[in-house]
């Protein structure tokens, strides 16, 4: 047998080459782990060494203080409060349920707060700490304490509550805070302030808490804090403090406030008053209201359902919110567009017959007076609140020219105010028309908007307004509550500035005779002639009926036939002192039926205070109503102490 020979040489070579490939991945493998070790160690130390040192220190925001919001007086309609609340990490919890059980061994935890409990838990994070007992006492608080080393991811804490002393005074005005949701984190990265709510669980919701809520939130702090491997903190490092945030001072007398409110009893409705000469708003009320401390902890299932359902809605912002036809208040302004469009110049005047007809039509528009008021010039109109002496002027001037003058009254537009919400009404143009129902204007639509009915639609904020301007004999100032802003620190302050909003060039002896018909308002003879009695002051007013329900032609209103929510709003806009006003305001009051008796004794007692500190002992003696007097056309009424003989016309609107 043969031995084979080894070919030692190519082994060799083989061998070499392999053992050269090896060097080279081995080298290559090595230079990778150098320039690995490179990056990591160079050229992203700055990098790691921040997350080392973010490993290490937490950063724990600082929540600020709330700004205050004050009346004119410095008396303080919202402030915040410290109060201990029992608080749980779900992520750090075991068992949740066993853990709750075991806890309200030693604090009090009722099935409300288990319900707020698991609501919040629903709208936050696994890992964020949630509120399950808030306004711990102190005894409550050491109980606990002692023995907190049973319940890990179970603590007490210190939180800023937000309280409002009034309650239920200014609710719609004030506005409140509640936990910020997901809508709110939304809008507050759109406007760029996410960060500045780290720590932060409230936001404002409503009203000037939320207009404001820049300014009221302040500006959070933070603190560096070392931390151990398991979490612990160590020791702080360094202190951001917060900005408390600044205080709001209204243009708002709290009392005048208490008074306006009051004075509605147990009214449905909405009063706004301004001062037209800066635009700074007296007094804001929408009836009935809500308690905004039910809010601030989240209100529970219960109240929010009773709040939620209640047939008088009082959660609805009544005078931004609430639309009413103007009624008879609309006709001191279709009087100024009939003047300033040389319609009913002096000595125009009308035999008015009871009724209004249009040309080739069998239909007749009534006035509230079977057989009318006889020869009415505009003056009187406005007096004694002639219907048809307004329906031939809408048909006159026509909806166009109509409705282009009063929107310089602030009608079909909102005013402005610092509050969030307000809806513009409804000024209605055949234009108007056509893109909602699809059908042309016809004349009849147009007669009846020259008495405040048909489409239009006003707030009482809008009412309010427009009274105030034609009080400022056509001068528009944009509307405010707010009339300062205080630094919490340093007391610097910020005044908000009187803006005139609009000017409308009007005829002085136009405004003059508007003017002069709305003094007789509120003199005998004049449809709020008992609002005007004893006054100390001369008062310039309208009132108005405004239509809940339409009733057919030739049928009389029976108030008592119809259900209470039908009957007709009573609205009354007044300003005072007649000759030099410092109060313009509109009062509605949902059903009841004639502004010279019901809405008209409510701004009596707002003006009285205002203008001469009167506080209201008793309720002013409301008017007669019409029925009262159908047999009886002028009957001695006891008007204060003076008995004076009241005409029919006084006791309608």
């Amino acid at each position: 047998m043969r031995a084979e020979l080894k070919n030692y040489q190519h082994e060799q070579y083989y061998f070499k080459l392999r053992l050269g490939f090896t060097a080279f991945v081995v080298l290559a493998l090595f230079s990778i782990l150098v320039a690995r070790f490179f990056y990591l160690q160079v050229k992203q130390y700055q990098h790691y060494q921040t997350l080392a040192e973010n490993n290490r220190i937490s950063l724990v925001p600082i929540v600020p203080n709330r700004g205050l919001i004050l009346d004119k007086n410095g008396v303080i309609l919202a402030h915040n409060f410290f109060v201990y609340t029992l608080e749980i990490t779900p992520s750090k919890v075991e068992n949740l349920e066993a853990t709750i059980e075991e806890v309200s061994q030693f604090v009090e935890i009722s099935a409300l707060d288990r319900k707020r409990f698991n609501k919040f838990r629903e709208q936050s994070h696994n890992f964020e700490s949630i509120p399950i007992r808030t306004h711990l006492n102190e005894t409550e608080a050491a109980r606990f304490a002692v023995n907190h080393y049973r319940f890990p991811g179970v603590e007490i804490k210190s939180r800023l509550f937000r309280h409002y002393p009034f309650g239920k005074m200014g609710a719609h005005m004030l506005g409140y805070i509640g936990r910020i949701n997901d809508k709110d984190l939304v809008n507050l990265e759109k406007a760029g302030d996410l960060s500045n709510y780290k720590g932060s669980d409230h936001v404002g919701k409503s009203g000037l808490e939320q207009y404001y809520e820049r300014y009221l939130h302040g500006t959070t702090g933070f603190q560096q804090v070392e931390i151990d491997a398991d979490g612990r903190a160590v020791r702080v490092l360094s202190s951001t403090p917060p900005t408390p945030g600044d205080n709001l001072v209204l243009s708002i007398d709290s009392k005048l406030q208490e008074i306006a409110e009051t004075a509605f009893g147990n009214n449905r409705g909405a009063l706004v008053a301004i001062n037209p000469k800066t635009g700074e708003v007296l007094s804001f009320v929408s009836q009935p209201t809500f308690d905004p401390n039910l809010f601030v902890d989240g209100i529970d299932v219960d109240n929010w359902k009773l709040l939620n359902d209640s047939i008088d809605k009082p959660l609805i912002n009544r005078p931004l919110r609430g639309i009413y036809p103007p009624g008879s208040t609309f006709k001191p302004f279709a009087a100024m567009a009939g003047l300033e469009n040389g319609k009913r110049k002096p000595p125009f005047s009308i035999q008015d017959g009871g009724y209004f007809t249009l040309p080739n039509s069998v239909h007749r528009y009534r006035d509230w007076k079977p057989g009318g008021h006889g020869t009415v010039d505009i003056q009187k109109a406005i007096t004694v609140s002639c219907d048809t002496f307004f329906y031939g002027l809408a048909m006159e001037l026509g909806i166009e020219k109509l409705a282009a003058f009063s929107r310089h009254f602030g009608f079909g537009r909102k005013s402005g105010l610092d509050i969030q919400g307000e809806i513009e009404g409804l000024l209605p143009t055949p234009e108007w028309k056509m893109r909602r129902y699809k059908q042309p204007w016809y004349q009849g639509e147009t007669v009846i908007v020259g008495i405040g009915q048909g489409y239009t639609l006003v707030t009482p904020m809008q009412l309010a307004q427009a009274t105030s301007i034609l009080a400022n004999n056509g001068v528009a100032m944009k509307p405010h509550i707010v009339s300062q802003i205080q630094k919490a620190i340093t007391g610097e302050i910020k005044i908000i500035p009187n803006e005139m909003q609009d000017k409308i060039e009007l005829d002085p002896e136009n405004v003059a005779l508007v003017k002069r018909g709305m003094m007789d308002v509120t003199l005998p003879g004049g449809t709020a002639a008992s609002v005007g009695a004893n006054a100390g002051y001369f008062i310039a007013a309208k009132t108005g009926t405004a239509q809940v329900i339409g009733i057919k032609q030739n049928e009389k209103y029976n108030a008592n036939a119809i259900n209470e929510r039908h009957r007709d709003h009573a609205l009354f806009i007044a300003y005072a002192p007649a000759e030099d006003p410092t109060i313009a305001m509109a009062v509605i009051v949902e059903n009841g039926q004639h502004g010279g008796s019901t809405a008209g004794p409510i701004a009596r007692k707002v003006m009285d205070y205002y203008l001469l500190g009167k506080v209201p002992v008793e309720p002013v003696n409301p008017a007669p109503t019409i029925k009262d007097l159908v047999k009886k056309p002028i009957k001695p009424v006891k008007l204060g102490n003076t008995p004076i003989a009241v005409p029919e016309e006084e006791l309608h609107d």
